[in-house]
């Protein structure tokens, strides 16, 4: 088991692009690695926070491993789309717990619950688990690059004929301009599409060398 997760024994930051953690026992594993994640809870009890499209996805991926999947949410009401928020309510093993926020995680060598705020009583409660997934947003590591590369208003950097950013001889990839796919494989494709769009401009350009 150490071998296969070697490179995901990371530090305890829990948020932000695609170094958004989730914490499975011992472990901190990225976001994208959800379904690989499931495996190592097979038939335990996992939750999953937040109220968007990616906890949805993550809930539901869950469910193929998980004994139970319970999603908390700080609102009464989920942000995801209709679709996804029908596959999610319809599933027998996705439970929902509602104007709720994760105010402890319990456990030492591994998880073995949360501590729960209702934010309208503000009651608190013990539930036993086996596994956390944070799935509350993702924001692309893109600050040093303000004011000098163009960046949209979610802070990822605009992209101009296929990997081309505002900057000429500058070129992108991977999770700071895709908002979409966030994959390790997308990201890896980017990175050849833009190292061969750079080869390209070198070659017209043989003074920047």
């Amino acid at each position: 088991l150490f071998e296969l997760f070697r490179d995901y024994f990371v530090g305890d930051n829990v948020s932000g692009g695609n170094d958004s953690f989730e914490l499975c026992g011992p472990l901190k594993i990225p976001a994208s690695t959800t379904e690989i994640a499931g495996k190592v809870f097979k038939e335990k009890k996992v939750i999953v926070v937040g109220g968007g499209d990616s906890a949805m996805e993550e809930a539901l991926v869950l469910t193929k491993y998980a004994s139970e999947v319970t999603i908390v949410h700080r609102r009464d009401e989920f942000r995801a789309s209709d679709i996804m928020q029908k596959k999610v309510l319809s599933n027998p093993k996705i439970k929902v717990i509602w104007n709720s926020t994760v105010e402890e995680i319990l456990g030492e060598d591994r998880v073995t619950g949360v501590v729960l705020k209702n934010v309208k009583t503000e009651e608190q409660r013990n539930i036993e688990t086996g596994g956390v997934f944070v799935a509350i947003g993702h924001l692309p590591s893109t600050r040093i690059f303000k004011g000098q590369i163009e960046l949209d208003e979610k802070g990822y950097v605009k992209v101009f004929d296929h990997t081309k950013t505002s900057v000429e001889g500058v070129f992108v990839a991977g999770d700071v301009h895709d908002h979409h796919y966030r994959q390790a494989v997308t990201a890896a494709g980017y990175g050849c599409q833009a190292a061969m769009d750079c080869e390209r401009w070198l070659g017209v350009n043989p003074a920047t060398r």
